[in-house]
């Protein structure tokens, strides 16, 4: 995309943007867990953050969860959870703190696929610290709780600022394609039996509105 073609869709959009990052973050602070799940995407920082929070005492064990998806097999062919595994290991993670979940292909599949692996093991989940990438927390946090009720639920990522993670990324169109898109996940999933409901503000609706019509849309799933 032309720097100056950036530079207006920043103009225009980044405060809309900025709302709906800010929603999708729980505030939650980490602390001790069970155990950790490290849900799979395109985002290396999800296994960076597991090996700090892991350096920290916070969890014993992580199940990094995560086959191929269209937005990952070029950057992770191996898949995710195995891409996930030796970056955390690059970073001097004991590789009997990880898990390999191989083969999840949506969120549901990362937490339930998980709960069955860690259940195969014989770890006994009170509480879960659920890591993800910053603008997936709100909704890990919503699916796990459907899927996972009797378990305590305290979400991590990454701490980043919203223009941090464009840079770290650096495509500001998919960040923000990826936002709106899991944003339509935390209104829609709750009525397919996918997640919880969760309250959503005004005004964050009112920046979905406003970025979809922009074209900020090819994240949305069809429902």
């Amino acid at each position: 995309m032309p720097q100056h073609q950036q530079s207006r869709m920043a103009d225009t959009h980044f405060h809309d943007a900025k709302l709906i990052w800010d929603y999708h973050q729980m505030g939650h602070t980490p602390r001790p867990c069970s155990a950790a799940v490290g849900l799979g995407s395109h985002d290396l920082g999800v296994a960076t953050t597991a090996a700090g929070l892991y350096r920290v005492g916070l969890f014993p064990l992580v199940v990094f969860s995560g086959g191929n998806s269209p937005t990952t097999r070029a950057r992770f062919p191996r898949g995710e959870a195995v891409h996930y595994r030796e970056h955390a290991l690059s970073l001097g993670m004991p590789d009997e703190a990880i898990l390999v979940e191989p083969k999840a292909a949506n969120t549901g599949q990362n937490i339930a696929f998980s709960r069955e692996m860690l259940a195969e093991v014989g770890v006994e989940v009170q509480s879960l610290l659920l890591i993800s990438k910053p603008y997936m927390e709100r909704r890990s946090y919503a699916t796990c709780r459907k899927l996972w009720p009797e378990a305590e639920i305290v979400c991590a990522s990454e701490p980043l600022e919203l223009d941090d993670y464009i840079k770290s990324i650096g495509d500001e169109r998919l960040v923000v394609d990826m936002l709106v898109g899991d944003l339509q996940r935390v209104i829609e999933y709750p009525k397919l039996g996918f997640a919880v409901e969760q309250d959503v503000p005004g005004d964050v609706r009112d920046a979905y509105g406003r970025l979809v019509h922009a074209g900020f849309d090819s994240r949305l799933v069809a429902l």
